[in-house]
């Protein structure tokens, strides 16, 4: 579903939309109140804008709970922390440009393959490992060998050098365990074990193994302790 009150930039939503076959745009309005009679369609993908005239989209997406995923496209960069606050997956200013809605939608991939393998994961925390079901498989991951978390949405990637896991939490969650209270959130998508990090500028930490990872404004305070 796409939302946006200006016809120029749905037409170049549906543009960039058209050359992948996976994806198939089932309503297109102008407004979000004519949006909201077609909630009940099963819907995977809300596209909208953030500001429209009535309804906004980010209180639209507030009713519209249920759609697993939705991107936000606005002219208004300022907003973007305030949509990840209400179940965003993405946040794209416009003029939309080409190669970052293509990046978006590798993402809503991720996050869709991500999801479904998810639903068949467990996972357990013990006080050195965590142990992690996946579908018939069980693994065991040492604390040791975690090289830092990512999140998607309500999953969380545990990033390791031998093989990527996945658990159904949510990264806010998992760093409220006592498990990983060696962690610390450098991102609203990352969070790193202390004693890997090696280097940190204004805008990127360095962690071993050569591994860079962006800062986050609001998290900067959080590596205070680093002193290199």
């Amino acid at each position: 579903m796409i939302i946006d009150d200006d016809e120029l930039d749905r037409l170049v939503l549906q543009h960039y939309i058209r050359p992948y076959k996976k994806i198939e745009i089932v309503a297109s309005f102008d407004s979000a109140e004519k949006a909201v009679p077609y909630l009940d369609l099963p819907i995977d993908l809300l596209i909208t804008e953030t500001n429209l005239k009535g309804m906004s989209g980010m209180e639209f997406r507030k009713l519209a709970h249920k759609i697993p995923a939705c991107i936000f496209v606005s002219s208004h960069p300022e907003l973007a922390a305030s949509v990840f606050e209400i179940n965003a997956l993405d946040f794209m200013t416009k003029p939309l440009k080409a190669e970052r809605f293509h990046y978006s939608i590798q993402k809503l991939f991720d996050f869709f393959e991500v999801r479904e393998k998810c639903e068949c994961y467990d996972a357990i925390l013990g006080e050195n490992c965590l142990t992690i079901k996946e579908g018939g498989n069980i693994s065991q991951i040492k604390m040791k060998d975690i090289l830092y978390l990512e999140a998607l949405k309500d999953y969380t990637r545990i990033i390791t050098l031998e093989k990527n896991h996945c658990i159904l939490d949510s990264l806010g969650n998992l760093l409220q365990k006592s498990f990983f209270e060696s962690f610390i959130r450098i991102h609203r998508s990352y969070a790193v074990p202390r004693h890997l990090i090696r280097s940190k500028n204004c805008h990127e930490i360095e962690l071993t193994h050569h591994i860079k990872l962006p800062i986050g404004r609001t998290y900067k305070n959080n590596l205070s302790f680093f002193e290199p």
